[in-house]
């Protein structure tokens, strides 16, 4: 009698770190305090299920619903031992997860189970908690615009005006960028509202005041900035046009101008050379009221008038080339060319070189004046070195307002507290772009589109949580890590990234080998560097070991 063997094989890859981590995140257990299953669900409770999914997402790059099931039937063995329990491919099959997506779009219970993970994170990882940066974004779908919808459209970050999006306003805690608040708002939602809702978020997660909170112009608004104060935090944020008064470049400016004002030169160390001066400035005070739930609030307010020197080198090039191009063109005007027209009074030279001037906003930098009355009519352009000058000195300069104490927030502290904004963008660039990738989506259902842009910033917490984690671990140790890099194998780094950490346990797999008194598993051994990583991470090599044991039964 021939005795049949069946060899399968399991691409492990990165997850078990993946599950090991959601683990150590608490991700099941707050999902399943929060959202409890009904009693026809059947098979994994939410919590479960969702942990599933997002491994599959992180591992593969892909949050369509009808991806999973497949990948699950494929790694059971894999599942069963990371997980401690069996997993259908029922389980995550499209249904299942579709709904999943609707208990995430619960808003209530939404803003209950992000307050139970951000407290528990901060809690595991020790997290300081001083600064809160707060920003929006937006992503394109192909779901239906109906006038209550949250599809809509509406001014596009993405470029993408011809297409209908939703608003997605983070929270996160700096210096990580760990999301502690997400918003999820119909497209065509203006920002500058979306600040005041997102502050009590982050206050109800973190119980604390005294925080910075940080934001772009948008920020600005003085409802938002007495807010802040009035509830014993702080802000820091750049003033517009419109909060500023509308002579605040001379009455501001004029004194730099005239040497008699004192600027504070602000320095950044960079990896090799002495500190290099990247802005200067220098402060000024307004006494601001504004009404809070009523009642007058009156503070002060410190003006930072501060200028970036890269900005004003950027600037300045740009007027100098508006210069050049406006000066030809007012030189072309009078010139004979086949097929172009001539101003043929002296009215009409003198209109079209004040529309050239204007065109180039160079207006009282160049001085026009009629060389001749008449023919051939002709333009004089002089430059006026002494207005140009002064209007050089001019850029480059920004107005940051902080009611921050000076103690705490000193002037040459608001820059780099300011500048590190692409804390909050990277996590963006992740939730729209590899592996997230929310842009596009596919989803017509707003309960459904809401629920995955929640589902996603699960993910985006466990990539930086982390990082986070290795990167102090290194930091800690002083070494860097080799061999993240293809193609490079000697090249080290100090700071890397969660993606390229995962990238790191490709190719493992799993061998299974089961047949009539045979049961055997085998997987392919870790590398010194994947050993390494799970040791910075504080995990046991174990979690991948016990995959070797012998196969378990599995439900039909």
């Amino acid at each position: 009698m021939t005795e049949t063997l069946t060899v399968t094989s399991e691409r492990v890859d990165d997850l078990p770190l993946l599950l090991a981590q959601m683990e150590r995140m608490g991700l099941a257990a707050v999902l399943d305090a929060h959202f409890p299953t009904h009693g026809n669900w059947v098979g994994l409770s939410l919590g479960p299920t969702t942990v599933v999914w997002l491994a599959h997402l992180l591992s593969q790059g892909d949050h369509r619903l009808n991806q999973v099931q497949p990948w699950v039937a494929a790694l059971r063995e894999t599942l069963a031992r990371s997980l401690g329990q069996a997993v259908r491919p029922l389980d995550v099959a499209d249904d299942r997860l579709a709904a999943v997506l609707r208990a995430l779009s619960d808003d209530a219970r939404w803003a209950a189970t992000e307050a139970a993970l951000g407290q528990r994170l901060l809690r595991v990882y020790a997290l300081g908690t001083e600064r809160v940066r707060l920003d929006s974004t937006t992503a394109s779908g192909d779901g239906p615009v109906t006038p209550d919808g949250l599809f809509q459209f509406g001014h596009s970050k993405d470029h993408r005006p011809d297409l209908p999006q939703v608003k997605v306003m983070r929270s996160t805690l700096d210096p990580l960028g760990l999301p502690l608040a997400t918003d999820v708002l119909p497209g065509q939602r203006a920002d500058d509202p979306l600040y005041v809702p997102a502050i009590a978020r982050v206050r109800a997660t973190l119980g604390r005041r005294g925080l910075l909170y940080v934001g772009d112009a948008k920020m600005a608004a003085l409802e938002t900035r007495a807010v802040v104060h009035a509830g014993g935090d702080h802000y820091l944020c750049p003033l517009p046009a419109g909060q500023l008064p509308a002579d605040w470049r001379e009455t501001y400016l004029a004194p730099v101008g005239a040497g008699t004002q004192p600027l504070t030169p602000i320095t950044r160390t960079g990896p090799a050379g002495p500190p290099a001066v990247i802005a200067e400035g220098f402060e000024r005070e307004a006494v601001l009221t504004a009404a809070v739930d009523g009642q007058p609030v009156t503070w002060t307010e410190r003006r930072l008038v501060l200028r970036s020197v890269q900005q004003a080198e950027r600037e300045t090039a740009a007027l100098h080339a508006r210069l050049r191009r406006a000066q030809a063109a007012l030189a072309a005007l009078t010139v004979r060319r086949r097929g172009k027209r001539r101003p043929r009074t002296l009215a009409a030279l003198q209109q079209a070189a004040a529309a050239v001037i204007a065109q180039h906003q160079v207006a009282g930098l160049l001085q026009v004046t009629e060389a001749a009355a008449g023919p051939p009519l002709r333009l004089g352009v002089f430059l006026d070195e002494v207005a140009v000058e002064t209007a050089v000195q001019r850029l480059g300069w920004r107005v940051y307002a902080t009611e921050a104490p000076a103690d705490a927030l000193p002037l040459a502290q608001a820059v780099p507290a300011y500048r590190q904004a692409y804390l909050i963008e990277h996590g963006f660039g992740r939730l729209k772009g590899r592996p997230l990738s929310l842009a596009p989506m596919y989803l017509q259902r707003d309960d459904h589109a809401t629920g995955l842009i929640r589902l996603l910033t699960l993910a985006l917490r466990l990539l930086t949580v982390v990082q986070y984690a290795i990167r102090q671990r290194l930091a800690t140790t002083g070494e860097a890590l080799a061999g993240l890099y293809a193609g490079q194998p000697t090249r080290a780094t100090a700071r890397p990234t969660t993606e390229g950490l995962l990238r790191a346990f490709r190719g493992l797999t799993l061998t299974i080998a089961a047949g009539p008194g045979v049961a055997f598993c085998q997987l392919t051994p870790l590398s010194t560097l994947q050993q390494r990583i799970l040791a910075l991470l504080d995990f046991p090599l174990d979690i991948y070991v016990r995959l070797a044991a012998p196969p378990s039964p599995q439900p039909p």
